[in-house]
This record gives structure tokens, sequence and C-alpha cells, in this order.
């Protein structure tokens, strides 16, 4: 990337709907467009040996590579695009294997837009301090643009996978759920799909409004937050 070109992006995601929506992501943060997407390893090769990439938003667990394995034959090959990680897995021996094949930060499942656009911005500032530096000083505070606050820890009996499947039924359902619905959609119980509710209505990404017009205490109905900040 040259002057005021936008940062080229490709998708690498095999969950075709995670995919789009990455892609949305990624053409709403100002200084970026998305080139393209691929599902697998084999199709990301192809496409960088054709299209010019500066960045990969790079899902981990891909049907025929792990993420790590396709960065580092992509550096072999001579490919030198930067790496966004993003994986639902929270082993700090694949983050620490990471850092030397060029993943610059690591997006956990599930994310907002929100989030990703810290990522990218802090990204793009990385991008701008290129050159060389004056002193320990201005090496530290480009280092420092990359940082960002850690992933809020879920609480305790909440698991990530479990918080994926409930965040992909509430956004897929405009009308809203409430616990019992979510609960027979996901398959767990009406109790503990109200605490996934409510810790989604605690991060922000979830609301909840009495349902009325029933006998006895009204219903929660719990509707996705499109754009949580």
């Amino acid at each position: 990337m040259t002057g005021d070109s936008p940062i080229r992006v490709l998708v690498v995601e095999d969950d075709p709907v995670a995919a789009d929506a990455h892609l949305l992501y990624v053409g709403r943060v100002p200084g970026f467009t998305a080139v393209g997407k691929a599902h697998s390893g084999a199709e990301a090769r192809r496409l960088l040996d054709r299209t010019p990439v500066d960045l990969l938003l790079l899902d981990l667990h891909l049907p025929d590579v792990h993420g790590l394995q396709l960065a580092r034959s992509l550096r072999a090959a001579g490919h030198q695009a930067d790496v966004i990680a993003v994986t639902s897995a929270r082993d700090l021996t694949v983050v620490r294997e990471g850092v030397s094949l060029g993943v610059v930060q690591y997006v956990l499942k599930p994310f907002t837009f929100a989030t990703l656009r810290d990522r990218l911005v802090r990204y793009a500032e990385f991008r701008r301090t290129a050159g060389e530096a004056s002193g320990q000083d201005e090496v530290d505070r480009a280092l420092a643009t990359l940082r960002a606050p850690g992933p809020v820890a879920l609480p305790k009996g909440l698991s990530a996978p479990t918080l994926e499947r409930v965040t992909s039924a509430l956004r897929n359902a405009p009308e809203g759920l409430t616990a019992a619905s979510l609960g027979q959609s996901v398959g767990i119980s009406r109790i503990t799909a109200r605490r996934y509710l409510e810790h989604l209505v605690s991060a922000g990404r979830a609301e909840r409004k009495p349902l009325y017009g029933q006998v006895g205490r009204p219903e929660l109905v719990y509707r996705w937050v499109r754009e949580a900040r």
C-alpha cells in the first residue's frame, strides 16, 4: 500500500455466512477494502497468487489446513501479507506461534463490528508508523498501537462455543427471541439461555424488552443490537 491507497484485505473463512459478514465489516471501515473471500486454504493461495493483498483476516480452523500452517506456507512462498487471526480457541501456545508468522492481531469469535473495527484501525495506525525509528520510545509507541484490551472473560458456566450459537440464533431473529424459544432453538434450557442472553445485554450486544398482552408477568424478548459500541 502506498500513499492514500486502501489497505487490501482478503477474508479467509470457511463459513459462508460469517465470510459475508466479515466482508461487510471490512468494507465499513474507512481506509480498507475487501478484495475477496476464500473458504479454504487452497482457495486463499489461488487468490493470493493473482490478487495483491496487504492483510489476511484469517480463520484458523479451515477445512483443509490449520490457519497457522497456511500462514507458514505463504511466508515460505514469499507472500508478505500481515494476518489478523480469527478463532474461537484460547490457546496461548497458538498465539505465541502466530507471532513469528506475521499474525499482528487476534480476534476471538464471536465478535462485533466494533471489535474488528478497533483492530483494523490499530493496524492501519501501525502501518502509518513504518520507517526508521529515532529511538526505543518510537519503537515502543509503534508496537503499542497494535495492542488492544484483552477479551472480557466469560462468566463462570458459560462457554464460547455455546455463546457463538446463541449469538448466531439471535442475530438471525430480527423479531427477537425469548429465553424459552432460544433454548429450544439452540438445545439448552430456558434458564441457561437466559444467562447467555443477559450476558449479551451486559456486553451491549443485545437488548431486552417486556412482551405484554399475556396473563401474568410479561415475558422478556431479546433482540440483537446491530452495531455494538
